[in-house]
């Protein structure tokens, strides 16, 4: 299971993230671009992901991850259950989700090549 602070301890280390608190929902953005974002009870956590993987993504652990709701269908994300994921695939999850909101640049910067 992970937590909001396991999220956010790795979210400040990521340049030009910022956390924001918006109707009682934690969200980690670039810019006002979201990329990891929390359910009000921190039970789910929205993250961005490629459109074109989500289905076999879900497809894939339909016990850990679903679609969002469907007014969401439009952006490049799904959603996990916080109690189904372990720590390191948190940090894929969130340091991808970052990856496809920052330029290439800053990527590279951080992550290497």
């Amino acid at each position: 299971m992970i937590t909001v602070d396991q999220v956010r301890a790795l979210a400040v280390t990521l340049p030009r993230t910022s956390e924001h608190l918006i109707r009682d929902r934690v969200k980690f953005r670039v810019g006002s671009i979201v990329y990891v974002a929390f359910s009000r009870d921190e039970t789910v956590m929205g993250f961005a992901f490629p459109k074109e993987e989500r289905a076999a993504l879900v497809a894939s652990e339909p016990g850990k991850f679903r679609l969002p709701g469907e007014s969401d269908l439009r952006f490049n994300w799904v959603e996990a259950w916080t109690a189904a994921l372990d720590e390191p695939e948190m940090s894929e999850l969130v340091v991808e989700a970052w990856r496809m909101v920052v330029p290439k640049k800053v990527a590279a910067a951080r992550l290497g090549s």
